[in-house]
């Protein structure tokens, strides 16, 4: 079975990380795809950097940057993963790499990094949207331990 792990280094991604350890703990034979989505350039990025290759760098390395925790997590736990950093809008962009990699499962943290009020935050309710649409891959949303 191949995972989709959507990660952006809140604490509810590393809850979704904990979580499909625990599956392969529980016995499931998976491998996982560690993804990080990140938002698409601004228009003062784009008019400041003046170069597409600098303003890429730049959302690899905090792509990079935002994956460091999970992979330790999966390093740890002896499972085998994958890694990659897309951009664009999260909801879209996580559902076409889970099509894309063939993932039999997306999982995902309720609430990424800002969002403390709401119930589900806007990535996740993307992502079930555009889930909708699209052939079916099932998704997994995972809640925040409360602290």
């Amino acid at each position: 079975m191949k995972i989709l792990l959507a990660v952006d280094g809140s604490t509810g991604s590393l809850a979704a990380v904990r979580h499909a350890l625990q599956l392969v703990r529980d016995g499931l034979n998976a491998n996982v795809v560690l993804v990080n989505v990140q938002e698409p350039a601004s228009l003062y990025e784009v008019v400041v950097a003046h170069d597409a290759q600098v303003i890429e760098e730049i959302r690899d390395a905090a792509g990079a940057h935002a994956l460091v925790a999970a992979e330790a997590l999966l390093r740890a736990a002896g499972v085998s993963f994958e890694s990659e950093v897309v951009g664009g809008d999260p909801g879209h962009m996580l559902v076409d790499v889970a099509q894309r990699v063939g993932a039999d499962l997306l999982v995902m943290g309720a609430r990424g990094s800002g969002e403390t009020r709401a119930a589900l935050g806007s990535a996740a309710t993307a992502v079930l949207h555009a889930a909708l649409d699209a052939p079916p891959t099932p998704v997994t949303i995972v809640r925040q331990p409360e602290a």
